[in-house]
């Protein structure tokens, strides 16, 4: 049976990553002929409570040092709309690698390798770093996961499995986040994986990945502990069920499970390490929002095609931030999805309108143009397309993009700068 560790953080993290290493036996006996280690946190965002905690990596990192690793490096590529050096300095990560010598290295600045998608037969662009040494040269370096225990609006958790969504491009994550997203991660495990899972529990999100910082106290729930094992897919299950998902509740965990890599496939076929841990804190926890957006604001969705994977919730968690953490407006509408109600749309009496997503576009992009011109109409392409959608969010709901980072605006638009002398590829929205 694969095994997976429950540890307590209330004894300190660093005895707890002790902990979860030793039940492994030793992370020294997880280092490969090159000595080094690849670490992937979770760095999603620079908002509060959206990646994994700096005191979780640098207990990782310190522990790996002691154990003789050689390079440790620090990888990640951040979500659209960010860029990921912006996201290290807000969220303590390049402190972290700072006080401890590990090397960041930010993969939006590193080229991009074609990958044939299996289930999808498409394509999507990974970094060529992650490519060259934790494809090419698996058998050489050691490649650990770091994601945060944590609901997701649109794939119901994010974790190992999700977390390598972050060595793929911003620019082909647009296409397919949609009904097809699980697919896509499902195929992405297929070409990469982890050899060591550490998830950071020391909180849990309830109400998905991206919560509104004014619902915290409803939203954030302590968990303390780390969850850990050598199969990503086993441990990925045990957390899923730790927050209340069986695997049939998570498609992305059911179709790896598909796949034969694994013989992990129910909780029933792990041995959890420190059940009592597991059966004393698990929670059930939902990752639909908490849908408080503005009272004047109309949403139209459409019976089809209106994908909780994509232009749906990608659209409404915005909403959700700028509204109650930005004081942000509405008196404005959304249209998304395929098969809106026409008599719904000709009551539309004034702009602005978004349309959300290439359905909606399709359908009613050229009428809203022609009811209400150029200059009150913004799109969003695509199924994901987050630049676009915070553009024209924070357009309609007043809110300067620039307040997002919440970080002093030089300090931002210098690290802007360097990402980008650096050949950037992060999709960020016009700050002006």
């Amino acid at each position: 049976m694969h095994r997976v560790i429950f540890s307590d953080t209330n004894q300190g993290i660093d005895r707890a990553v002790a902990e979860i290493f030793d039940h492994a036996g030793g992370a020294g006996s997880l280092l490969k002929s090159s000595g080094d280690v690849f670490l992937k946190p979770n760095a999603v965002d620079l908002k509060k409570h959206a990646f994994t905690h700096p005191e979780v990596l640098k207990a990782v990192i310190r522990h790996f040092q002691k154990a003789g690793a050689n390079n440790i490096y620090v990888i990640e590529n951040c979500t659209q709309g960010n860029i990921t050096r912006l996201v290290f300095e807000a969220a303590g990560l390049a402190r972290a690698c700072k006080e401890t010598g590990a090397i960041p290295v930010y993969l939006d600045e590193t080229g991009a390798v074609p990958v044939y998608l299996e289930g999808l037969q498409s394509f999507v662009d990974i970094s060529d770093f992650v490519y060259c040494r934790l494809v090419e040269q698996k058998d050489a370096n050691l490649y650990v996961s770091l994601p945060k225990l944590k609901t997701h609006s649109m794939s119901q958790v994010t974790l190992s499995i999700k977390n390598q969504f972050g060595l793929v491009h911003q620019h082909s994550r647009v296409a397919d986040h949609n009904f097809r997203l699980h697919q896509k991660f499902a195929d992405i495990y297929r070409v990469l994986r982890p050899d060591f899972v550490v998830t950071d529990g020391l909180i849990a999100t309830h109400h998905g990945h991206y919560i509104a910082e004014k619902f915290e106290d409803e939203c954030i729930i302590p968990m303390n502990c780390l969850i850990g094992g050598d199969d990503p897919l086993a441990v990925d299950i045990i957390a899923a069920a730790f927050l209340g998902y069986k695997i049939e509740d998570v498609p992305h965990l059911a179709l790896a499970a598909k796949t034969g890599i694994s013989t992990a496939s129910q909780p029933d076929t792990v041995e959890i390490i420190n059940r009592h841990l597991f059966e004393a804190r698990k929670r059930v926890l939902t990752h639909h929002l908490l849908e408080k957006f503005p009272p004047d604001l109309r949403i139209l969705r459409g019976k089809t095609r209106c994908c909780m994977e994509g232009c749906r919730r990608n659209t409404e968690t915005v909403v959700e931030i700028l509204y109650n953490d930005h004081n942000g407006g509405g008196d404005f509408t959304i249209l998304m999805g395929k098969d809106i109600d026409p008599a719904a749309v000709d009551r539309i009496e004034k702009p602005p309108v978004h349309l959300a997503g290439s359905c909606a576009i399709q359908d009613y992009g050229r009428e809203m143009v022609r009811r209400f011109g150029k200059k009150n109409v913004t799109f969003s392409q695509g199924c994901n397309n987050l630049p676009a959608t915070v553009y024209a969010l924070c357009r309609h709901m007043k809110v300067n993009p620039m307040t997002l980072a919440d970080m002093n605006p030089v300090k931002s638009l210098a690290l802007l700068a360097r990402a980008r002398l650096n050949h950037s590829k992060a999709l960020i929205p016009p700050l002006f």
